[in-house]
């Protein structure tokens, strides 16, 4: 069994150039030189030191030892096994491990150059072809940007039912691309991507904007008892502290009722109580809703409401289709009941059937959400629909 740690003596060797790759370090104490060989002399590369990695190039590609490492001073260093590099270059990242990649082809290739020496190393143990889904993503993520810049993203509007009346009382917006060459691409995997990056904010900004266009067209048709629209709010956006006042600066620009625009944040965000704490006070304090999103997808902690005002609740899909059921429909009840001793609103996701409809309106839910309604459809139909 391998030591955990290794000492290793002033002008001891480590590893030689040409050694096979069998673990890498992580130098925690002393200080260690790295030389190859240029035109038969030894030629210093680098001096390492604690806290650095030493011999990790050789493990990821899998390739025979390109330089020498001798320590200059008493060292310790804390061996890395090949395994322990497998199995985080396998959880990393796709793009950054295609980076990585890419650098170390090129280090080697420099260094070739510089020894003079082609080494035919075995191909790497992560080849490129495992990574062409990190190239489609690099190549995804410019398309979007360029897709925002473009202003190719659509936005569409599915409808929320108040279910004391029958009546549409507002919307959700959902936001949909049409790739010039993809096709339709899953909201699921370009909003991922956005949320993985920067590009959420952009996203998120873009959407704002179209979203208070709606309402604006819908004021200016004379539409009556104007609907409210909701939109989610990201992690990344829930961290930007001018969120809010942007909004605000978008509905004043056109004139609009700050409660007709309704923000959504997702359970799995309402653990950052501050954040969401001081998003709901602003809200508040401008007369604009928020509601709780996805709820009862498995984060279903009631603390976070214990201190979260959230003016709705909005129940996940998965407790409509078990509304059937006696046990379904008495947990829904149960949420019901607890909404209202919270002063929440609810609104049921996912509602397709009539019988889902009738059975909520039986419990006293508010509001009902689904394709029973109605699918995502663009402003221009929400508008000939009256």
């Amino acid at each position: 069994m391998q030591p955990y740690s290794e000492l290793f003596k002033a002008g001891e060797l480590i590893f030689a150039e040409g050694d096979a790759p069998t673990g890498a370090y992580l130098i925690e104490a002393g200080r260690i030189e790295i030389t190859t060989t240029h035109n038969g002399a030894p030629c210093v590369l680098s001096e390492l030191g604690p806290g650095m990695l030493l011999g990790e190039m050789a493990v990821i590609d899998d390739s025979p030892r390109t330089a020498t490492a001798r320590a200059l001073t008493d060292c310790r260093l804390t061996r890395i096994s090949t395994s322990q590099f497998a199995e985080r270059l396998a959880a990393a990242d796709p793009i950054v491990r295609a980076l990585l990649m890419s650098q170390l082809a090129r280090y080697r290739s420099a260094l070739a150059t510089l020894t003079g020496v082609t080494r035919g190393a075995p191909p790497p143990r992560f080849e490129p072809a495992s990574d062409a889904g990190a190239m489609d993503k690099i190549r995804l993520e410019s398309e979007l940007r360029a897709a925002i810049e473009r202003k190719e993203l659509e936005l569409r509007l599915q409808p929320i039912c108040a279910i004391a009346d029958g009546r549409i009382a507002g919307y959700e917006a959902l936001v949909r691309w049409r790739h010039p060459e993809r096709g339709e691409v899953s909201p699921s995997e370009f909003i991922r991507l956005a949320e993985e990056t920067s590009l959420i904010l952009p996203v998120g900004d873009y959407i704002l904007a179209h979203v208070c266009e709606m309402l604006a067209e819908m004021m200016r048709r004379g539409r009556e008892a104007l609907p409210f629209i909701a939109l989610n709010v990201s992690a990344r956006q829930l961290e930007d502290p001018s969120l809010v006042p942007r909004i605000l600066g978008h509905l004043e620009a056109r004139r609009l009722p700050p409660d007709r625009l309704k923000l959504e944040i997702t359970e799995s965000l309402v653990f950052d109580l501050e954040r969401v704490a001081d998003l709901l006070a602003q809200c508040h304090g401008a007369g604009m809703h928020v509601a709780l999103d996805d709820f009862g997808t498995g984060y279903s902690n009631l603390g976070p409401l214990l201190t979260l005002d959230f003016d709705q609740i909005k129940l996940d899909a998965g407790f409509v289709r078990a509304i059937h059921t006696p046990r379904g429909a008495a947990l829904v009840g149960v949420i019901v009941q607890m909404a209202r001793a919270l002063g929440s609103e609810l609104v049921a996701e996912g509602v397709e059937t009539r019988e889902q409809y009738d059975v909520l309106g039986r419990l006293g839910c508010h509001y009902a959400q689904g394709w029973l309604f109605g699918k995502p459809m663009p402003l221009q139909e929400v508008l000939d629909a009256g």
